[in-house]
C-alpha cells in the first residue's frame, strides 16, 4: 500500500527512552480527555453480553499519588481533574468519569489519580480480560502489585507497541486497544501509525484509541493525514486545547477507530464544556 510505504520511509525504530514518568502529568487536561473517552468506550462495550479484551500498550504504574514529588513538580493535575473536582454542574459523561476518580479518593480530598488500567479494572466484568504492557522499571513494579490479585489481568514487561500486535486478535474478538506512548522519541509518531495499521489488519472488529500530544503540529498533522488516507473505516479524531496555542502541550487528541456510534454526539456536547471548564484564560478549544 502507498500509505504503508509512506510510513516505512519515515520509520526509524529507536529504543524506548526511560526518562519519562507519567506521574509528572497525572490528572492533567490530557488525562481528562483520554480517560473520559476511555470510560465512555468501555461502558459501551461492556453493555453488550459478550466478554471483551482491554489492551493497554503503555499502562504506567496504574495509579498516582498527587502528593508525590513527581506530581508536585508542575502540579499539572490542577489544570485538569482539579478544575472538575467538587463541581456540581458536570455533564453526565464527565460526572461518570469524575465519579470513578472519587472512588480512589473516598475521603473527599483529591490525593490520588487513577491511570487507565485502574479505570479499566473498575469497569470490566468478571469474564473480561486485561493485557497491560509496561517497560519502564519504575512503573512496572507498582503495576504488577496493583494487579497481582486480579486473575483477569496479564502484565507484560515489554514494549507495548511491539507486543500488542502479537496478541491480536484476542480470543474474545472484541475489545479496546489503547495506545499512548510518551512521544519522547520522535519516531513514536510514525511507530504508532505503523502499529495501528498492522493491529487493525489483525483485529478489524476492535476499537482502537490512539492518544497524542499536539506539541509538534507538523508531526501530528502528518500522522492524521496518513491515517485518514489509509482507508481505515470509522475514524474519528477528537482534540481538546486549554489555551490559544499548542505551545507547552496545551492540546492533545485521540484518533479513534471503530468507536461506539454514540461517542461523536457525546463529544459534541462534552468537549465545548470541557474547553471552557479547563481553560484558565478562556481560550479553550
Amino acid at each position: 500500500m502507498v500509505v504503508e510505504a509512506q510510513v516505512n520511509r519515515t520509520l526509524r525504530f529507536s529504543p524506548p527512552m526511560l526518562g519519562y514518568r507519567h506521574a509528572f502529568h497525572a490528572g492533567n487536561h490530557a488525562d481528562v480527555l483520554k480517560h473520559l473517552v476511555l470510560v465512555q468506550i468501555l461502558e459501551d462495550l461492556t453493555a453488550k453480553p459478550k466478554p471483551i479484551c482491554y489492551i493497554d500498550t503503555h499502562a504506567g504504574a496504574g495509579r498516582y499519588d498527587l502528593r508525590s514529588g513527581f506530581a508536585r513538580q508542575n502540579r499539572e493535575a490542577e489544570t485538569g481533574i482539579g478544575r472538575l473536582w467538587g463541581r456540581g454542574d458536570l455533564p453526565p459523561a464527565v460526572a461518570r468519569y469524575v465519579g470513578l476518580v472519587e472512588e480512589l479518593n473516598p475521603a473527599g480530598e483529591l490525593r490520588s489519580y487513577p491511570g487507565s488500567p485502574w479505570l479499566a479494572q473498575r469497569l470490566l466484568r468478571p469474564d473480561d480480560r486485561l493485557v497491560l504492557f509496561e517497560l519502564h522499571p519504575g512503573e512496572i513494579g507498582p503495576l504488577e502489585v496493583l494487579f497481582q490479585a486480579d486473575r483477569r489481568a496479564q502484565v507484560a514487561r515489554t514494549d507495548g507497541l511491539e507486543g500488542c500486535v502479537g496478541r491480536l486478535p484476542p480470543k474474545e474478538r472484541q475489545g479496546l486497544v489503547l495506545m499512548d506512548p510518551s512521544y519522547e522519541v520522535r519516531t513514536d509518531y510514525t511507530r504508532i501509525v505503523d502499529t495501528l495499521l498492522r493491529a487493525h489488519r489483525r483485529f478489524a472488529t476492535g476499537t482502537f484509541a490512539l492518544w497524542y500530544p499536539k506539541v509538534d503540529r507538523w508531526r501530528t498533522d502528518t500522522m492524521e493525514r496518513i491515517i485518514r488516507a489509509s482507508g481505515l473505516p470509522k475514524v474519528q479524531i477528537v482534540e481538546l486545547g486549554i489555551g490559544g496555542s499548542d505551545e507547552g502541550m496545551r492540546t492533545s487528541g485521540l484518533v479513534l477507530v471503530n468507536p461506539p456510534w454514540t461517542l461523536a454526539a457525546s463529544m459534541q456536547t462534552v468537549l465545548p464544556w470541557l474547553a471552557q471548564a479547563l481553560a484558565a484564560d478562556g481560550k479553550g478549544r
